[in-house]
């Protein structure tokens, strides 16, 4: 009987050493709260495999189970099916160590509060970027999506701080096709339009904003509010009326007061108090109706209440 040839099926495909490498085949993400888990979402969705850190296994299956909840919200709503949830999901790693973040290349810190003291300092994230430094190549990118700290500062001890740079994406609305992306003193030319290349390979817009604490976004949305609390509390109108002014007077997806509830009103208010540290100007300092909701712990929807009250999903329930 004569001897059957076989061959590697792999000699009829393409080879890895044709295949084209794409720009960022691989992300880090330290930190996957809201702001990380819609980043990780985002890359993983446009075929970046991501990697987040976390400080615990819990906090990990937290991420992935809200991650998976934006998707199925994605497939009712957006047209998304199940198995591109699953491929999504396949794409997104979670992990406790910052040594496999090694390959990546770029890394974006979302971290919101210091895991020991529960609060949100620069000493803190200073100390996340050299350990991100420690592992990655000298030419992986490393940012923050800080709004309200300035990425010279933040990038100011590392060894390679030409490679750093700050962008935001929108949190109150996830789908938002533009990110703001902030270049430091450090920042050189090559890692700038590197990520700006990255901000369009996830399909959005670039909005290039100087180095100023608050950027364009935070700024806007602090005093809208202000305005209409203001508004709210001289008995001009009510708080369902003003919101509704915001979202169809003015065409925003939403009102003024669910967009606050959305982002949070513990963070709006530390956003209000370091554009007041750094401004000076009363119209930053957060709202007395603001601080009066924060007292009775009503910061939003990620709790059930604030303005307005939501249910388990984050979607609003209307009395």
């Amino acid at each position: 009987m004569s001897k059957i040839l076989i061959e590697p099926v792999e000699r009829y495909g393409l080879s890895k050493k044709i295949r084209n490498k794409t720009l960022f085949s691989k992300i880090g993400v330290v930190g996957c709260g809201k702001e990380g888990q819609n980043i990780a979402r985002i890359a993983a969705f446009h075929g970046i495999e991501v990697v987040f850190l976390e400080v615990s296994e819990s906090s990990i299956n937290a991420a992935y189970e809200a991650i998976a909840n934006e998707l199925d919200d994605r497939i009712e709503s957006w047209g998304l099916t199940d198995n591109e949830k699953k491929i999504i999901l396949s794409r997104i790693t979670g992990t406790l160590e910052y040594k496999d973040l090694v390959g990546c290349e770029f890394v974006i810190e979302a971290v919101r509060r210091d895991i020991y003291t529960g609060e949100r300092t620069i000493d803190h994230r200073k100390k996340i970027f050299k350990k991100i430094e420690e592992v990655v190549a000298p030419d992986c990118i490393i940012a923050t999506n800080a709004t309200t700290l300035i990425i010279t500062e933040l990038s100011s001890d590392l060894e390679y701080n030409d490679r750093c740079v700050s962008l935001h994406f929108f949190l109150s609305s996830p789908e938002a096709k533009i990110v703001e992306v902030v270049r430091g003193l450090y920042t050189s030319d090559t890692t700038y339009n590197r990520v700006l290349a990255f901000v369009k390979m996830i399909n959005r817009e670039v909005i290039s904003v100087q180095e100023s604490v608050g950027l364009v976004s935070i700024r806007m949305i602090i005093v809208m509010l202000n305005e209409a609390c203001d508004i709210y509390m001289e008995g001009v109108a009510s708080l369902e009326d003003i919101n509704k002014v915001s979202k169809i007077g003015f065409g925003h997806r939403f009102g003024v007061f669910h967009l606050a509830d959305i982002i949070g009103l513990d963070k709006i208010a530390r956003w209000g108090e370091n554009l007041f540290d750094e401004f000076g100007q009363e119209k930053f300092k957060p709202s007395p109706l603001l601080r009066k909701l924060m007292r009775a712990k009503q910061t939003g929807v990620t709790v059930g209440k604030g303005f307005f009250t939501y249910d388990k999903r984050g979607r609003r329930i209307v009395e």
